[in-house]
């Protein structure tokens, strides 16, 4: 009998088990499946928190509609649970107020020529300079190129600087100098070849982006944590161990031993390492791998949610949060108007704010080291700055995600590669997965679940 064992409980790891649990019920194998988590509870960065009326989520907060696979959510029985996100503006901070992010743009980039023409972020010699975008051709940037270095040439550094990166950088860790077209916006190079236009691109494939209407994010009516636990409960033939940190890893023949910090012991045929990057180096602890780990770069991030108890309706625009540009005299990256987004996160519509503090900004040095307490009081001066509320918050929650945000660089796929390799020739049967590597987005981390399983199952 076989043996594969996943480690780390987090959606990758649960996805792939789910898949491999699937296979193993269909085809009546004997095949053994186990997964073990160093936490208390499975999740990974998924996890929702409930305090008084709130309902408040710790690391990730919704899923892309478009990029959801509504047939696993029908396998899950959670189509009645979803909710997606209320409509209104985005905002970004600047010049000491909030402007308006344009509704036709997508990542802040202009969907339209009225798109630019209409944004309160840039210049006029800033929309001119974009213009450039229809006239100049694409004959040297590869999908392995920076994407900030491609946006640049065609649009012009204005619009870059003032619109396009503080979004883009809300979604993707660092600097958009540092990563490829491949780690976050693929389609915009066969939108640039294939149009002649970046703008024209995403003008033609509007739709794409607007599938759901106004609803382009999802999450569930008690919470993300929905999809976690739902998962747990459909592994009926895997062995879940949780609080099972596994400590070493070592190859005899043709399987792996692996031993938890308790000591205990499981021996397995198949082992996908679902854990951050660092961790998997140093189980692997294999000097040859190092030189590759050392290329993969992760970056911090603090939030802090508030709650109030005071309307919703007292916020000092009709949308749904705000990015800070570079400029801004604020400490947060950005603020989502929680309760406004997601109209289940407070059920007597009263105000909840969620706050990024990411080691992007100059001020992040002295704020990681700072207690709760002062992060909470930091929380509150970007508030007062920005909304001009000055109430004192009835909730909150601070989360510290350090050294634990996946930062693709130009490199990274390069990187993945040549592990992929090494693995491949010293640790058969060993793969790794997760989005230290393969994407970050809920929907991505699926995907690599799913298909580092099937990798298995080929093999079985």
């Amino acid at each position: 009998m076989k043996t594969v064992l996943v480690i780390g409980g987090g959606i990758t790891g649960l996805s792939a088990m789910y898949e491999l649990q699937k296979w193993k019920t269909e085809n009546e194998s004997d095949v053994q499946l186990v997964l073990v988590e160093a936490a208390d509870h499975l999740g990974g960065k998924i996890s929702t928190e409930k305090k008084g009326e709130f309902i408040m989520e710790t690391g990730a907060d919704s899923i892309v509609s478009r990029k959801v696979n509504d047939s696993f959510l029908d396998e899950l029985g959670l189509q009645n649970e979803i909710v997606y996100n209320a409509t209104g503006s985005s905002f970004i901070f600047t010049d000491g107020e909030i402007k308006p992010i344009p509704s036709d743009s997508v990542f802040g980039i202009p969907a339209s020529i009225e798109s630019l023409a209409s944004s309160t972020l840039v210049s006029a010699k800033g929309k001119v300079e974009a213009l450039k975008d229809f006239y100049t051709k694409n004959e040297s940037f590869t999908e392995n190129d920076s994407i900030g270095d491609f946006l640049e040439y065609f649009l012009g550094h204005e619009i870059v600087e003032k619109q396009i990166a503080p979004v883009l950088s809300g979604v993707y860790s660092g600097s958009l100098h540092d990563l490829t077209i491949a780690s976050t916006l693929p389609y915009i190079l066969q939108y640039k070849n294939n149009y002649g236009s970046i703008i024209k691109g995403f003008e033609a494939n509007k739709e794409k982006f607007q599938s759901n209407g106004e609803k382009k994010f999802l999450s569930f009516k008690d919470g993300l944590s929905t999809l976690i636990d739902t998962m747990e409960t459909k592994l009926v033939d895997v062995d879940v161990h949780t609080s099972w940190q596994a400590k070493s890893l070592e190859k005899i023949n043709d399987r792996y031993k692996i031993v938890s910090s308790q000591g205990k012991v499981i021996e397995a045929d198949y082992v996908v390492l679902s854990i951050p990057h660092h961790a998997a180096e140093q189980l692997l602890n294999d000097k040859q791998l190092t030189e590759h780990f050392a290329n993969l770069k992760t970056s911090s991030l603090i939030s802090v949610y508030l709650g109030f108890q005071l309307p919703d309706s007292l916020l000092p625009k009709e949308g749904t949060g705000f990015i800070t540009a570079n400029d801004s005299e604020l400490s947060c990256n950005a603020c989502t108007w929680t309760s406004k987004k997601w109209s289940h996160t407070s059920k007597n519509h009263h105000l909840l704010v969620r706050l990024f503090y990411k080691s992007s900004h100059r001020s992040f040095a002295a704020i990681q080291k700072m207690s709760e307490q002062e992060l909470v009081e930091v929380a509150l001066a970007d508030v007062k700055k920005a909304m001009q509320l000055t109430a004192d918050p009835v909730e909150s929650i601070v989360t510290n995600w350090s050294n634990n945000m996946p930062t693709y660089q130009i490199t990274h796929p390069q990187t993945v590669q040549a592990l992929e390799q090494k693995l491949s020739e010293a640790y058969s049967g060993l793969m790794l997965a997760g989005c230290s590597y393969y994407g970050v987005g809920i929907p991505d981390c699926i995907e690599n679940g799913v298909q580092t399983a099937n990798r298995i199952i080929e093999r079985l």
